[in-house]
């Protein structure tokens, strides 16, 4: 066949077969559209907006049921224990670490030097729009809320925290009471587990129409002229942001002798997807399946991967440093030493509260103008031109900071099939882990398991 005939036939192949091509295009498709028809882009929010909750109405029954099988097939509860106390450690020292790259690099740079803003002629009532009215609990309301007062509003209220104690708890009353007792009800858990993937797999073929329609919107609202005006912060953002993942990386290969590069491609179409509609939650589960595939043990990915969407919130930690002191620059205030510590211990505590919250990055820039009281609250208003083109930013390192707190904290507790780890992400063939549930066409693993003994729900096209 003439080459100038197959090419388009391969093409079309590609775009049919292949979800990262087809979020790719989507991507360039919105660009355009936001570009060219800033009016009707706007028209649009509800792709992306409906994709995402669709994916939100999974990702708490998956968790649950991610969690109990791992607990009841680990059968050490004192080793989730471990899982979950080495979590928080790697947590904390990384999103400590993210904030001091942060300042460090306002600091060297200074983005918001020489802009001399009177915070007086700054609209502050466009902030309460953005963040609602509300706030962002104290620490005390943060422990408290994350206990459930019902087992069915935990789930009806999608708080992911709620849901691991519930799950935490009826994994370990079915280790307490032995699989005698109760025979019937981990294997119905799996079966909900292969269910719930199976909705995944339908779901995520909506992904390539979400990624258009959100590119779309944000293209059509802010435009391209924001980038020219912010430049020196979002290239210091991006910046920061390359060098935290370096070190992530890094630290990826000491723990575990891992490549975060090749981690990277082995979910290029999860990353694509997430950087197209600006949210983590949208790849949860897909990301949640490549990690189990790539070796991390099931009570791990169960357990680490969700806690750190509220805890490890590594990009958010670089932005929200980075953009007090650029905040700070901007209408002339010098920090001293002593107040950009505070800075940090005080970041410490209100990113911890910030998952889920409407306009929580300016909940946390407010509370921390505030602590220090030599930065007028209301000049938070000067990010929010900049704060939706951040997302990619914090987006991606919020992912990758969370995977690798997976593969660490599994290395660590003895939990991670490395050399399995190895094979997947240079792209080999391995069996498919005992009580996998696969997606069908899931070229970027490349795993298989045996025909006759296959259980694979319908996926989305990958």
């Amino acid at each position: 066949m003439p080459p100038s005939v197959s090419s388009p036939r391969r093409v079309a192949r590609i775009l049919r077969t292949s979800l990262f091509a087809q979020v790719a295009c989507a991507l360039v498709l919105g660009i355009v559209v936001g570009k060219l028809w800033p009016d009707v882009a706007t028209d649009l929010q509800p792709l992306g907006d409906g994709f995402t909750r669709l994916i939100k109405t999974i990702i708490s029954p998956l968790v649950f049921c991610v969690v109990v099988v791992g607990i009841a097939k680990a059968g050490d509860l004192k080793a989730f224990g471990r899982i979950g106390l080495k979590a928080l450690i790697w947590f904390e020292i990384a999103s400590t670490v993210a904030l001091i790259i942060g300042l460090i690099a306002a600091n060297v740079v200074q983005p918001g030097s020489g802009m001399h803003v009177d915070p007086s002629t700054l609209d502050t009532s466009a902030v309460d729009a953005k963040t609602g009215g509300g706030s962002l609990p104290s620490t005390t309301e943060f422990i408290v809320n994350a206990l459930p007062t019902s087992f069915i509003g935990a789930f009806a209220e999608n708080s992911l925290l709620q849901v691991l104690i519930l799950a935490c708890l009826v994994g370990a009353a079915l280790l307490h009471l032995g699989h005698t007792k109760v025979p019937q009800v981990l294997p119905a858990v799996e079966q909900a587990q292969e269910i719930i993937f199976a909705v995944v797999g339908f779901v995520m073929r909506l992904a390539p129409i979400a990624v258009f329609g959100a590119m779309a919107v944000l293209i059509g609202q802010y435009g391209l002229g924001v980038i020219q005006t912010y430049a020196k912060l979002i290239i210091l953002c991006y910046a920061a942001a390359a060098l935290f993942i370096a070190l992530l990386a890094v630290a990826l290969r000491i723990v575990t002798g891992l490549s975060l590069w090749k981690f990277l491609r082995y979910i290029r179409e999860e990353m694509l997807l997430a950087l197209g509609t600006a949210s983590t939650e949208s790849v949860m589960p897909r990301v949640m399946q490549k990690l189990r595939k790539a070796g991390a043990r099931d009570d791990a990915v169960g357990l680490v991967l969700p806690t750190g969407y509220s805890f490890n919130l590594d990009g958010a930690s670089l932005y929200l440093s980075i953009g007090t002191l650029f905040i700070a620059q901007a209408v002339g205030v010098d920090l001293s030493l002593s107040q950009q510590i505070t800075v940090i211990l005080v970041l410490m505590l209100t990113s911890k509260g910030m998952a889920g919250i409407p306009g929580s990055a300016f909940l946390a820039l407010s509370a921390t103008a505030s602590s220090l009281g030599a930065i007028p609250a209301g000049a938070v208003a000067l990010l929010l031109g900049v704060d939706r083109i951040m997302d990619s930013m914090r987006v991606v390192t919020n992912l990758l900071g969370n995977c690798v707190a997976v593969f660490a904290v599994s290395r660590w507790e003895g939990a991670l099939d490395i050399e399995r780890a190895k094979k997947v992400l240079n792209g080999e063939t391995v069996p498919a882990p005992e009580g996998a549930v696969l997606d069908a066409a899931d070229e970027t693993a490349k795993t298989t398991v045996p025909a006759q003994s296959t259980k694979e729900p319908a996926s989305e096209v990958s």
